[in-house]
């Protein structure tokens, strides 16, 4: 990495710190996935800043951004867009959604139906929106962002599946810290309350920094070591569901991204281990005949930390 993009990557860093206080792993989390071209999961209660969090994201660099508040009544077409006949041309011209931007912010995803949950799978595995046999890129950078209350809330719907197996990362902001939330209490009072990001990089350096991180070397240890706590994920009789291969090469992506914003050019064991549990655990099912009072989510975190360490780090 150039000083150059080392300095970029900090004042990324310190432009989302200045809005999200005393957060900094999430923070590193958000944009591991930015870098890694994945889309990132939040799942929280209410109020602790998963939104605030994707605004100081998309507005930290110059790009389109659009904000999708997902209701029950919500329809795929309100995602991606519409065919609308033309009276001049005599023939049907398709009108974009708000899906076509370079970040999108799905709030409350889990609040709409899964028809219209599913109007973002082609979108998010391949950048791309077909309507009516016609195939539309979506610009680049791409990233999907999406917030969701914890599924025991009233009105939501479970993400299915092959959903949740599109997002590169499921993250958990969490209450702040005493000190942090008096930061953010003083921020809000006077005339400039509210800090914000600044942009400080455009479109075009996120993907130039996308396709340096593709080429960090990967050791083939790294690689055993990530696909025996796959292995043992598929294996375990507590698990109806294992990781797939799409989750493999996420953490892979993911574990790149993490030692390009440390200024590596290679990956370590850490960069795996560090990543297993928000990478992998929201693609797991536990069995229903080993599920306790313990929620899903806590559940299948349990059983990947106790396979994470039974499983030898490569030295």
């Amino acid at each position: 990495m150039t000083t150059a993009t080392a300095a970029l990557i900090t004042q990324l860093q310190q432009s989302i710190a200045r809005v999200i206080r005393g957060k900094d792993d999430a923070i590193q989390l958000a944009l591991i996935a930015l870098l890694a071209r994945g889309h990132l999961l939040i799942e929280d209660v209410p109020g602790v800043g998963k939104t605030t969090l994707a605004h100081a994201l998309a507005h930290s660099f110059h790009c389109s951004f659009q904000r999708i508040q997902f209701t029950s009544d919500m329809l795929p077409s309100d995602v991606i867009g519409i065919s609308v006949f033309n009276q001049v041309d005599q023939q049907f011209e398709f009108k974009p959604g708000p899906i076509f931007a370079n970040i999108v912010l799905a709030d409350e995803i889990n609040r709409t139906t899964p028809k219209t949950q599913s109007a973002l799978l082609e979108a998010m595995n391949e950048a791309q929106v077909t309507m009516d046999n016609h195939t539309h890129p979506l610009p680049q950078p791409f990233m999907v962002l999406a917030t969701q209350n914890p599924i025991e809330h009233h009105g939501t719907y479970p993400l299915p599946e092959s959903q949740l197996d599109r997002f590169l990362l499921r993250i958990r902001i969490g209450y702040p810290s005493r000190e942090s939330e008096k930061e953010i209490l003083r921020s809000r009072v006077g005339p400039h309350a509210g800090a914000t990001s600044d942009a400080v990089m455009e479109a075009g350096d996120v993907v130039a920094m996308q396709e340096t991180v593709a080429r960090v070397r990967v050791d083939d240890s790294l690689l055993d070591y990530a696909l025996a706590i796959i292995e043992r994920t598929r294996q375990t009789e507590r698990l109806t569901l294992g990781v797939s291969p799409r989750g493999s090469l996420m953490l892979q992506r993911a574990a790149q991204a993490r030692a390009f914003i440390e200024g590596r050019d290679f990956c370590l064991p850490d960069d795996f281990k560090q990543l297993v549990l928000p990478v992998f655990a929201h693609r797991l099912v536990v069995n229903t005949r080993y599920a306790t009072t313990q929620k899903k989510s806590a559940q299948a975190e349990a059983i990947l930390t106790e396979i994470i360490e039974a499983t030898r780090v490569p030295l």
